[in-house]
């Protein structure tokens, strides 16, 4: 399980740490993993660190003081080092001290002859972007010259991944201590790049986030036994499609029958549809443990949902599904709920703008999960997952830009809803899904059609259980 945590978490630590270590030792420890991942990017040239020009851009913080200490320990190998200060003023005595003592150099402007390029210009405590003096040294960061981000991308939110102005893109994010949200969230997530992470020696509680790996997936993946029948192993039933949206009954089916559930019955006026695709579908009403309602469900259908809803199955909620739904409903519900909006569909749910979904979407995900009292899977660049009483929204870490394409919903709800047959909860089913359906979507490449990452799903289960 890769885990992030907040700025105040991290610094609460950080603080714990440095009261029992020499004044200074914590940055040294950071700056060596930092010199670290810099000469290892270096030595792929072919000058190798020695010889190599490097460029620091340099903010008044600690973030500034890691790159001044990274690059004495560069220049000592040879490296030709210039630090950039957005204020000549307010740089870091240490660092620079130790910069100069090895060689290293202070210049006004950005050269633009470089082979690296390192971003210490703002900590994990910067808000909203890059200021003017920030933003225009990294405006003036040498085109096609690799970018190494001293904790997490200058001007990128720690703690959300919001990016509410001017920030660097990295290539490779060195973080200390911890993971933060910001690196595994997008839009932060994007500028990140390749994020190490550098063990400084921190003592952390409980995450804020977590992503899953392909061993905590498989952890959670239902297995048959010897003793297992088709309905030991779960029935999910299929409420969806429509005269208008035959197709999405048909992919939310495809979906289910690959997510180890032991039948898909279906229930809705695409039978013909589905059986002429999917032959072992069961059609027409029956006892399931686990129900999909909502996608192409259309207009004027909300009574089945409420049905739905009365029963005592598990329930996963999904597209047309999700309007008008009452909160008071949902929270008084025992079985496991799991609703999977989009951004659109959240920002009706809490009665809000898309644009400020999509600008705070770990906070949103958590409104939503708390205002209704169940697990909830926002879809989206970064898909998360949160849980009503939870602290840790998952964030999913598989997927690829070519998933938005029609239908490919669908089958993500037919997927988690057989996990929920399958008897995980929520949270589980949903985060557990998302990863094994960005997991198919990679291994189809692009562009995609929605049928062929279901197709895939047997392949990316077999990935995450025999790698």
């Amino acid at each position: 399980m890769r885990t992030a945590y907040s700025v105040e978490t991290v610094r609460a630590a950080e603080r714990e740490l440095m009261a029992r270590l020499p004044e200074g030792a914590l940055m040294l420890r950071a700056a060596a993993g930092l010199a670290a991942v810099c000469a290892g990017l270096l030595a792929r040239r072919p000058g190798r660190v020695y010889g190599s020009r490097v460029v620091l851009l340099v903010g008044p913080g600690d973030n500034g003081g890691d790159a001044l200490y990274a690059g004495a320990r560069l220049a000592r190998r040879g490296a030709g080092v210039t630090a950039v200060p957005m204020d000549p003023e307010r740089m870091h005595a240490g660092g620079l001290a130790a910069l100069r003592a090895a060689g290293g150099r202070v210049a006004r402007a950005v050269p633009q002859r470089a082979d690296l390029v390192v971003d210490g210009l703002l900590g994990i405590g910067g808000r909203g972007g890059l200021r003017p003096a920030g933003a225009a040294l990294a405006e003036r960061i040498p085109a096609g010259v690799p970018v190494v981000a001293v904790d997490l991308p200058s001007g990128v939110d720690a703690d959300t991944g919001e990016v509410a102005g001017p920030a660097v893109t990295a290539d490779v994010t060195v973080t200390f201590g911890a993971y933060k949200p910001g690196l595994l969230i997008d839009p932060g997530a994007s500028r990140a790049g390749a994020v190490h992470l550098v063990d400084i020696g921190l003592e952390l509680p409980e995450p804020e986030v977590e992503a899953l790996q392909h061993a905590d997936v498989a952890g959670l993946l239902p297995e048959p036994t010897a003793s297992s029948d088709k309905y030991r192993r779960g029935v999910v039933g299929i409420v969806a499609g429509s005269a208008q949206y035959p197709g999405a009954a048909v992919l939310a089916v495809a979906g289910a029958l690959r997510g180890g559930a032991g039948a898909v019955r279906y229930v809705g006026p695409a039978a013909d549809s589905v059986l002429a695709r999917y032959p072992e579908t069961l059609i027409g009403p029956g006892r399931v443990q686990a129900w999909v309602i909502g996608p192409g469900l259309g207009q004027g259908r909300a009574g089945e949902v409420a049905d739905v809803l009365a029963g005592d199955a598990a329930v996963l909620v999904d597209a047309d599904g999700l309007r008008g739904l009452d909160p008071a409903v949902l929270r008084a519900r025992t079985a496991p709920t799991l609703l999977t909006p989009h951004a659109g569909e959240a920002a009706a749910l809490l009665g809000v703008s898309r644009e400020s979904v999509e600008a705070g979407r770990l906070a949103a995900v958590r409104r939503l999960a708390e205002r209704y009292g169940a697990a909830v899977l926002l879809k989206g660049s970064t898909t998360l997952v949160a849980s009503g009483g939870v602290r840790a929204v998952r964030v999913n870490p598989t997927g690829t830009p070519w998933l938005a394409t029609a239908g490919s919903g669908d089958v993500l709800s037919g997927l988690a809803g057989s996990l929920l047959a399958g008897g995980l909860s929520g949270a589980d089913a949903g985060s557990v899904g998302a990863y094994l359906h960005g997991l198919a979507a990679r291994r189809t490449g692009g562009p995609l059609l929605a049928h062929q990452v279901a197709e895939a799903l047997p392949a990316a289960w077999q990935d995450t259980t025999h790698p």
